[in-house]
């Protein structure tokens, strides 16, 4: 499978149901949350800084991943960002779409803000983050890895 990542400017643009549906069989709502804050404007990923991005498989162009980046809205600091969203799709795991995916984000951060954090609860995810430069660090609330960017 080869992909192409491209930034959302307008999430009620793409499909994302399937990574919806998916998520939610898996227990997770976070996704549902992206749709419906994204609908009524509660997070449209439009402040300074902030970027929602997906992933697709350029054979079919459906999305197989998607993730955002926020200013962190638990710490006073505006120069930490907060990961948001992040969800690759089943079929699309352990074939470098979500490494692509946090590069992204990543690069697309720095500049402007100074460091990464990211809340997780899946020792999946924690091994995940954790080899991808993040560091565990559960010393601020809904926080339990942080990058640093500079």
């Amino acid at each position: 499978m080869e992909f192409k990542i491209e930034q959302v400017k307008d999430l009620q643009s793409i499909d994302v149901s399937h990574l919806v549906k998916e998520s939610e069989t898996e227990g997770y709502r976070f996704l549902t949350r992206l749709v419906n804050d994204y609908q009524d404007g509660t997070n449209t990923f439009s402040e300074d800084g902030e970027a929602l991005f997906c992933v697709r498989n350029k054979a079919n162009d459906e999305v197989v991943a998607i993730g955002g980046v926020n200013q962190s809205p638990f710490s006073d600091d505006v120069k930490t960002a907060r990961l948001q969203r992040f969800y690759v799709l089943d079929e699309a795991r352990r074939k470098g779409v979500g490494s692509l995916l946090l590069e992204k984000i990543t690069e697309h951060s720095k500049g402007t803000f100074d460091e990464l954090t990211v809340r997780t609860e899946s020792s999946k995810a924690d091994a995940f983050y954790l080899s991808n430069g993040f560091k565990f660090d559960d010393s601020v609330s809904e926080t339990t890895h942080v990058k640093k960017l500079n």
